[in-house]
């Protein structure tokens, strides 16, 4: 098994960034990449229950938009599950 941490759209890209302007879903993918370097870490990136997993939040643009995400650390892997966009 590799060590190595990945990111996905939960359940997919086109359900959870359709119709993202692209610089927005540029950015969701750039904090992904961010948050797989965290690693296990993630877990404690941006706003939600610390203890136990679950959703987290991280602010897009200075909170025009938010980026909720779960950190499966038993995957290695960061599921993107949805973004708001309030612009």
């Amino acid at each position: 098994m590799s060590d190595a941490w990945s990111w996905e759209y939960d359940p997919d890209e086109e359900h959870v960034a359709f119709g993202l302007p692209p610089a927005v879903a540029a950015e969701v993918e750039r904090l992904a990449a961010q948050l797989v370097i965290l690693g296990r870490d993630a877990t404690s990136a941006g706003r939600g229950p610390l203890h136990g997993g679950g959703l987290r939040t991280l602010d897009l643009f200075g909170g025009r938009g938010f980026l909720h995400f779960i950190v499966a650390a038993h995957l290695r892997l960061v599921l993107i599950v949805r973004v708001t966009w309030l612009d």
